[in-house]
């Protein structure tokens, strides 16, 4: 380390992006802090990820345990089934205190210095940190990386009170269980919690502005969760359909608006509403005008495929940027990914994201997965690049073990190159595809083609197969 600077590496944000970064750093031996406003772990410990899957498991034992016609399959009979929502809420505010104290023990031991305030660039290789009481100090770093994540986006016309109108931050709190409840947005949020309020016994009716539900997933697994997490539940659905108002009280007023003309269509009178559509950037207030760096029209800071931030298409000198910041994949895996990556480049050893391996999950009973391309643009590259995109999908109801948890329901549908085989794409809806995917991403890591994969030899009985036989069959479709 050299004696003009007070660190190797400063790190602005604390959540899964700017921890990997850190930890990363401290493993290569730079001399580390890491500045978090809030709480250690950001979003996806505190208000995302670990929260949200600990309500998902809860409320999954009550989906099971109260489904009779599923229970029957088994020949068991379960009666007097009953819940303690404060319990539930308290699984996962526990859960939520052990990763983060995880979290803070692993930087600790590392060496990591935890610089608790709200940090921001003070020109090139500074940053300033103004502490919960107002004082403030500079510090100056070799390096800088920027990892402030997202927050939830309130659209125009809504008024958030935290109480009746409320995004997944205080969702996730499950300080009530409203008897009905509207929500906004049929994305992996909306589509997460819908799962967890009607296992709960709330009504929910999803409000989806464009044509369609589910429009961020596969059509064609949009079309079979649709059936199964939607349809199958009894959830009211609107489509086409703008929240251009909504007003927190009792009830909460919503009013409609049709996408296309903004005309009122109709106003809904509701217990309780959340607002599930889609993050923003963290980054204003962040010093970028001291670098001369400016955030392209949605917020998200431009970096190139090493992290560096970018000044007029040019890297900034010691600046990199990781995470929902970059706009590049909002997923706490890919953050990680890329906090990793900035540091290998720190450190002389070129590395870049391999954005098309990281696979995507949905939490909901049974999963949705996804990785690599989505079949218009597997087909718009193979149109580039001249060549033809097999599909093939397999279906759990094939599947030994599905079949033994009778829970048959959904397919893998793969993604290859007809001439060379390589696995472009991989969307799974079923048993466990949040696991499942996995398999997948690695191949596409590898670009191995299924002339290969299928050969690989999977247990039997296992959910695994699903994706054996969708590889088996692709092979055959080989030119």
């Amino acid at each position: 380390m050299s004696s003009e600077f007070d660190y190797d590496v400063i790190v602005i944000g604390a959540g899964y992006g700017g921890f990997d970064a850190a930890k990363h750093a401290c493993e290569k031996g730079l001399k580390t802090a890491i500045v978090e406003a809030r709480d250690l772990g950001g979003t996806c410990v505190n208000r995302g990820c670990v929260p949200s899957k600990a309500l998902l498991a809860a409320s999954g034992r009550v989906r099971e345990i109260t489904d009779t016609d599923h229970l029957q399959n088994f020949g068991i009979q379960v009666q007097g089934v009953s819940f303690d929502r404060q319990a539930i809420a308290d699984h996962a505010a526990n859960l939520v205190d052990t990763v983060r104290t995880n979290l803070g023990n692993t930087l600790k031991r590392l060496g990591a210095e935890i610089l608790m305030g709200r940090g921001r660039l003070a020109g090139s290789q500074r940053v300033t940190v103004t502490a919960a009481d107002g004082t403030e100090k500079t510090y100056s770093a070799r390096d800088v990386i920027l990892a402030t994540g997202s927050d939830p986006f309130v659209p125009p016309g809504i008024e958030i009170d935290g109480k009746t109108v409320f995004t997944s931050d205080d969702a996730l709190k499950l300080e009530t269980l409203p008897q009905w409840i509207a929500i906004i947005g049929s994305g992996y949020i909306g589509l997460e919690f819908s799962d967890v309020y009607t296992a709960l016994g709330c009504e929910v009716t999803m409000i989806e502005a464009l044509d369609r539900l589910l429009p961020t997933f596969d059509p064609d697994v949009a079309k079979v969760a649709q059936r199964s997490l939607l349809d199958g539940r009894d959830i009211e659905t609107r489509t086409g359909v703008l929240a251009r108002k909504i007003t927190p009280g009792s009830p909460v007023v919503i009013e409609l608006a049709d996408f296309e003309t903004k005309e009122l269509v109709e106003v809904l009178e509701v217990d309780a509403c959340l607002v599930a559509t889609g993050r923003i950037p963290s980054t204003k207030n962040l010093g970028l005008e001291t670098v001369a760096v400016e955030v392209d029209r949605r917020g998200f800071i431009p970096v190139d495929d090493g992290m560096r931030v970018l000044r007029d298409s040019k890297p900034v000198p010691h600046l990199f940027a990781v995470g929902d910041a970059t706009g590049k994949l909002m997923l706490a895996h890919a953050a990680a990914a890329q906090g990793v990556v900035a540091i290998e480049n720190i450190t002389g050893h070129p590395r870049s994201v391999d954005y098309r391996s990281i696979p995507a999950a949905t939490f909901t009973h049974p999963e949705i997965s996804s990785v690599g391309l989505s079949e218009a643009d597997a087909k718009a590259l193979g149109g580039q690049e001249g060549f033809e995109v097999g599909s093939v999908r397999s279906y759990f109801k094939a599947n030994s073990k599905a079949l033994a948890e009778a829970d048959a329901d959904g397919f893998a549908k793969v993604l290859f190159r007809k001439d060379t085989g390589e696995v472009l794409g991989a969307h799974i809806f079923g048993l466990h595809a949040a696991d499942l995917i996995q398999e997948v991403a690695n191949a596409i890591a590898r670009r191995q083609s299924v002339k290969e994969l299928a050969f690989e030899v999977h247990t039997h009985p296992t959910l695994s197969e699903v994706i054996e036989s969708a590889y088996k069959q692709a092979a055959t479709a080989i030119a």
